[in-house]
């Protein structure tokens, strides 16, 4: 079974082969890359995926450059892989750009153990094999491939706005309120109200003929969101 999608950016081929066929035979589906424009074109044309390996050097970038231009495409967690050369580990940065790190020499178990530790920490958004969810004739979900259907157009979903729209569908025409969304999407971090509505603009771009009128995510004004209308078939869930 495959446990995930991760997405691996080293450019030494030596260590993207060796780490990247372990992952595949511990289970996971991996996206392996040399460089930075080949991680955003798969990025942009197949998929988004919930974790990203990052050398903590790459030609011509470092990590945390390259972390933040990957940031700046897609919302995922990132674990950096550092080399012993480095002289001094630089917390502060990994701390803004990413979730954890493993320093060279590490065992792959070791990077497997770290991996799960950041999946463990992600909300269980239970839809990964869920139906396409036909909300009407103009709007389709497929949560399994991150991505929705839009008058017959296809966009790609972020897991931020995979985890958003999900959580919203499963109360749906019930209001959802902000201290919920964040506490769901974002848990145990410090994420505050200006954050999930720039999220849910990006999410109403993708989703609504008119995001300045929307017709599916609706706005309570101090409150919360709602979706207005629960899709047939799907079941609701309880606060």
């Amino acid at each position: 079974m495959i446990k995930s999608t991760v997405l691996l950016i080293v450019k030494d081929v030596r260590v993207r082969t060796s780490v990247g066929g372990f992952l595949v035979n511990a289970g996971y589906s991996v996206s392996a890359h040399g460089d930075l424009a080949s991680a955003i074109n798969h990025i942009r044309e197949r998929e988004v995926p919930y974790i990203a390996l990052i050398a903590a050097e790459l030609t011509g970038l470092h990590g945390f450059e390259v972390a933040e231009r990957l940031k700046a495409v897609a919302d995922l967690s990132i674990i950096f892989l550092i080399t012993s050369e480095y002289e001094r580990i630089d917390v502060e940065s990994i701390m803004k750009y990413g979730e954890d790190f493993v320093i060279d020499p590490y065992t792959l178990e070791e990077l497997d153990a770290r991996i799960q530790m950041v999946f463990g920490r992600m909300p269980a958004m239970d839809y990964s094999t869920d139906a396409i969810i036909r909300v009407d004739d103009y709007l389709h979900i497929d949560f399994a491939n991150s991505r929705v259907m839009v008058g017959g157009r296809r966009d790609h979903l972020t897991a931020t706005e995979s985890n958003l729209l999900y959580v919203l569908l499963r109360h749906a025409p019930r209001v959802v309120q902000n201290e919920t969304l964040l506490s769901r999407v974002w848990p145990g971090r410090s994420v505050y109200e200006d954050t999930l509505r720039v999220h849910m603009h990006r999410l109403r771009r993708k989703i609504e003929v008119d995001p300045h009128h929307p017709r599916y995510i609706r706005t309570e004004r101090g409150i919360g969101y709602r979706f207005r209308q629960r899709p047939p078939g799907l079941s609701e869930e309880t606060e």
